[in-house]
């Protein structure tokens, strides 16, 4: 049976079994590039650690040393660790499959236990309403044709989050032709569960959607980018950080003060529908 440290170096073994092992895991669940480059950065991190702290082993305690060193002198929050665990348990379980490590059973972490409250960011019927008046103003009151075009292609993504409850993930996957303007239909491309249509029922965001195509050729710099449906300024892909800053600047325009992110806008519409029937109601 293979030695871990003792026939290879860690160098070898991070360059080699993290690579073995991502692959295997794009292979069996079919993981998007931004979990690829968390698990590597995780298990580098770990690794890092391991020649930092001068072990020359891997095994199920030394995990359970390093997650308590990350809970307890990194502070790291428990939702943070819990992810790093599970990437931990998958490395471990794929390690004695391959025969690199002599056994494996559940790694034990008891910090896990205890979960982390969260605070119910999801906005209220009067939160949404203000956030899509301050981005409806926000249009009225640009006095240039570029920056309406931006805050135009903003309205409709935090539109498509809201009213169908789309990932930002789903929504940066977009190419111009998953939208079918006679049906009004568009194609999600969903991480694991491959295509699903959505239909846009609001007349409103099915002109701003067509619109918005009319005007992608003003962002199409760059030929690679040109088939995605949403771009920035500079003609690239729109990133995460870029949709968490867009939301958060219609967010505290709208004077919302809780600390929401785009998944909770998404999030939103099954508490707005709620107090939307009581208020007809009363």
């Amino acid at each position: 049976m293979e030695k871990v440290f003792a026939q290879s170096s860690k160098c070898e073994l991070k360059e080699g079994w993290i690579g073995k092992f991502i692959e295997n895991q794009v292979k069996e669940r079919k993981l998007d590039g931004r979990t690829i480059k968390a698990y590597r950065l995780d298990l580098e991190h770990l690794y890092r650690w391991l020649q930092e702290s001068g072990i020359n082993d891997l095994n199920n305690e030394v995990i359970e040393q390093y997650l308590e060193y990350l809970t307890n002198e990194k502070k790291l929050r428990i939702s943070t660790i819990t992810r790093k665990y599970r990437v931990f348990c998958c490395y471990m379980e794929y390690l004695f499959s391959q025969n690199v490590t002599p056994s494996y059973s559940h790694i034990v972490f008891p910090a896990l236990e205890t979960e982390e409250k969260k605070p119910d960011n999801v906005l209220s019927k009067a939160e949404i309403d203000a956030f899509f008046i301050a981005l409806n103003r926000e249009y009225q009151s640009l006095d240039t044709e570029f920056r309406r075009r931006i805050c135009l292609r903003d309205s409709v993504m935090m539109e498509l989050l809201f009213y169908h409850g789309l990932e930002i993930s789903e929504l940066l996957r977009m190419e111009l032709g998953d939208y079918d303007r006679k049906s009004g239909t568009l194609a999600i491309r969903g991480k694991r569960r491959g295509k699903r249509i959505v239909c846009l029922f609001s007349k409103d965001l099915r002109k701003k959607m067509e619109r918005w195509l009319e005007l992608h050729l003003y962002f199409e710099i760059e030929e690679k980018y040109d088939k995605y449906l949403f771009l920035s300024k500079m003609g690239k892909p729109l990133s995460m950080k870029m949709i968490i800053n867009i939301f958060d600047k219609y967010r505290i325009m709208a004077g919302i003060e809780k600390e929401s992110t785009p998944k909770d806008l998404k999030r939103s519409m099954k508490r707005y529908a709620h107090e939307l029937v009581i208020e007809k109601c009363s």
